[in-house]
Order: structure tokens, then C-alpha cells, then sequence
């Protein structure tokens, strides 16, 4: 009985360890983004600069305390969650203090960055010079600009997500978005 016993429990394990499958945890993934081609019109500020805009930002005008218009704009991102924050200056110090400024705010992010690429921007016919920033790795701002005239103005522009920073995530918005950054910057002009 014993033995008859030992034999049933062993082919009942036999059969138990059959062909099933065997469950391998997935990793996370994350929503792909259908964006639209990257289409442009013209925006002209009353403050006197103008530049070709992407079809999905919304410029929105920022006003003070008292609901008087200012120059700063907050350019929403559309479907990439996100915002531009763009600042005018009419400059009554020195052009090196706004530019060291603007340098000491991406350098805020030195910590969390893996990489730092700085692009000239030099549109002499124009009059417009400046700098812009691509910051990689789990930053707050993955894009930071300025532009000046060099004498009487300066505009600097940051880009914030509306989400945690996770750099391999956001990675094709932010090749995306820096296409129409880059268009935003190369036709800037001064009035």
C-alpha cells in the first residue's frame, strides 16, 4: 500500500511540472505620442519681436498684479504637456550680467544633468545672438535659450514638462519639441 502510494504521489508530481509557461515580469512602458508634422506661422509680439511658432504651442500673454499686459509670454506646448517660459528685457545693466544670469540658471541643473550641449545662435543680419541649451538626463528644464540685440534687449526661454523628469520617457518629445525650438530661435527678430 505504501509502495501504491509513493507511485501516485510521484506521478502526480510528474504531471503537475508539465510544458506550462513560464511568467517573466515586463518591464514599464510608456504611451507612444502621435504628433503631428511640424507646421509654422508667424508670431508678432507688441512688444517688438517676432518668430516662427509651432501649429501646437499657444502663446498666452503673462500679465502683473494688476492685469496690465506684460512681455512675457508662457507658450503652452499642446499634446507635449509642457511650457515655455519666455521673459523680455529691456536691458539697463550691462548685456553680461543678463548673459551670466541666463548661464548660472543652467548651470542650477549641472547636478542632474548627464550632458550639457550649447548651441551658437548668430543672426547678425538681425541682430540677434544668443545661446541655446539642450540639457540631458532627468533635469527640470531639458531646454533653456537667450537672445539679445547686445544693447537694449534680451529674451531668455525655458522649457518645463508637466511631468516627473524621466529623460528616457520624454526622449522623443524633447528631439520633437527641439526641432520647433530651434526653428522658434533661428527666425527671431527684432522689430
Amino acid at each position: 500500500m505504501k509502495q501504491l502510494t509513493l507511485l501516485l504521489l510521484t506521478i502526480l508530481t510528474l504531471s503537475a511540472c508539465g510544458d506550462s509557461e513560464i511568467l517573466i515580469p515586463k518591464p514599464p512602458t510608456y504611451l507612444r505620442l502621435d504628433l503631428p508634422e511640424h507646421t509654422y506661422s508667424n508670431y508678432k509680439s507688441s512688444c517688438g519681436y517676432s518668430f516662427d511658432a509651432a501649429s501646437i504651442f499657444k502663446v498666452k500673454e503673462v500679465v502683473d498684479s494688476l492685469g496690465n499686459p506684460m512681455c512675457h509670454r508662457d507658450i503652452e506646448l499642446g499634446p507635449l504637456n509642457g511650457v515655455i517660459h519666455f521673459s523680455f528685457i529691456d536691458m539697463v545693466e550691462p548685456l553680461s550680467s543678463y548673459v551670466n544670469f541666463a548661464n548660472d540658471k543652467v548651470e542650477e541643473h549641472k547636478l542632474k544633468a548627464t550632458a550639457i550641449e550649447d548651441l551658437a545662435i548668430l543672426h547678425p543680419e538681425n541682430k540677434v545672438y544668443g545661446t541655446f541649451f539642450e540639457l540631458q538626463g532627468d533635469v527640470a528644464s531639458p531646454f533653456q535659450f537667450y537672445l539679445t540685440d547686445s544693447t537694449s534687449h534680451f529674451v531668455s526661454g525655458v522649457v518645463y514638462f508637466n511631468s516627473t523628469p524621466n529623460y528616457d520617457s520624454l526622449k522623443p518629445s524633447l528631439d520633437y519639441l527641439k526641432e520647433d525650438l530651434l526653428k522658434m530661435v533661428n527666425t527671431f527678430k527684432w522689430k
